[in-house]
Formats: structure tokens, C-alpha cells, sequence
């Protein structure tokens, strides 16, 4: 079963992440371009994720932590 795109905004912060980066931080287009991107797979995503058994990762939250390794 395919588990939640739960995108967590902070912790143990009192800020967001986006109060941090600086308007024309390089990262912004490249987060926007990214969660398009996984918004146009949604579909595929739920085909191929089965209905029953416990939730799993969701895989947005993995591409996204892969974006950040890569970064």
C-alpha cells in the first residue's frame, strides 16, 4: 500500500525552511520543478502500489530525500 506524501515543515524549528532560503535561492525552482513532476507520476504511482498491507514510504518522499543527497 502506498503511504502518504506527508511533507513535514518543521521541527524544533520556529521557522520555516522557506523563511530560511533567500527568495532566489537556486533551490526553489528546483523543489517547485520537482514536486510537478512527481504531481504528473500521482497517477502511475497508485497504479503500481498495491491496495492491501501496511502503508510504505511514500515514494515522493524518497525522490525528494534522493534530490537532497544528490545536492
Amino acid at each position: 500500500m502506498r503511504g502518504e506524501d506527508r511533507q513535514q515543515q518543521e521541527m524544533f524549528l520556529y521557522a520555516t525552511l522557506k523563511d530560511l532560503l533567500p527568495p532566489d535561492h537556486p533551490l526553489r525552482p528546483i523543489r517547485a520543478m520537482v514536486d510537478r513532476a512527481l504531481a504528473a507520476l500521482d497517477a502511475r504511482l497508485d497504479e503500481i502500489y498495491g491496495e492491501g498491507g501496511r502503508p510504505s514510504i511514500a515514494p515522493e518522499r524518497l525522490l525528494r530525500a534522493q534530490r537532497l543527497m544528490l545536492l
